[in-house]
Formats: structure tokens, C-alpha cells, sequence
């Protein structure tokens, strides 16, 4: 049908049309989704359950600290991700570096990357 066709059409042929358009959708789209709970279900009896894509994160290691602020110095930051506040604040004011929170290596550090005699 070409949109000219429309045009010519009165509104109670309009209405018409547009009833008969939304009846076939419906037979349509009831007609795929009885096919897809089909599927589903002959998905579920084949064993296959929401359990079966679960997939678990891999385990990562431990990340340790790399800067301290020395204010406070429980707040530490890893160096990954987003800079926490106080490391943002106290560079913008220009008093200090980044290489100026480095927490510096821990003697048992120095050891476990030492070599054993």
C-alpha cells in the first residue's frame, strides 16, 4: 500500500486498517512468544538452569598500598583507579608530588625479595 492510498482513504476505512493491522500483530507476537517458551522450556528440561552461566570472578591477588597520606595515616591508595580525595587536594595545592606519598618498602619486603642463603 503506498502512502498516496492513504490519503484517498476516510477515517473510517483508517480505522478499519488500523484494526486489522493491530489484530494480525497480536496473532504475531503471540504466535513467537508461544515458540520461545517452548524453547525455554525445552532448554530447562535438557538440564541448562540460571546456575549453569554463573560464572565466578577469578581470584586476584592482593593489592598493597603504594601512597599514605601523612595527615592521616590510615588513608592509603594503591595507585589504581580513581585518586582518593586527599591525594587530589594535596597535589592541586602544589606543595607536593605524587613520589612525595610513596609509602617506602617495608624491611620484610626487602627479605622475601632478597635471595636466601
Amino acid at each position: 500500500m503506498k502512502p498516496a492510498d492513504l490519503k484517498l482513504m476516510s477515517v473510517d476505512e483508517l480505522w478499519a486498517l488500523h484494526l486489522e493491522i493491530n489484530s494480525a500483530l497480536e496473532r504475531k507476537i503471540a504466535a513467537e512468544k508461544a515458540e520461545l517458551e517452548k524453547r525455554l522450556r525445552k532448554l530447562r528440561s535438557n538440564g541448562a538452569s540460571s546456575r549453569t552461566f554463573e560464572r565466578k570472578r577469578r581470584p586476584y591477588p592482593q593489592v598493597f598500598p603504594k601512597y599514605r597520606n601523612p595527615a592521616k595515616p590510615a588513608e592509603t591508595w594503591a595507585g589504581r583507579g580513581k585518586q582518593p580525595r586527599w591525594l587530589t587536594a594535596q597535589l592541586k595545592s602544589g606543595k607536593k608530588k605524587l613520589e612525595d606519598f610513596l609509602i617506602h618498602a617495608s624491611s620484610s619486603r626487602v627479605r622475601r625479595s632478597g635471595a636466601r642463603s
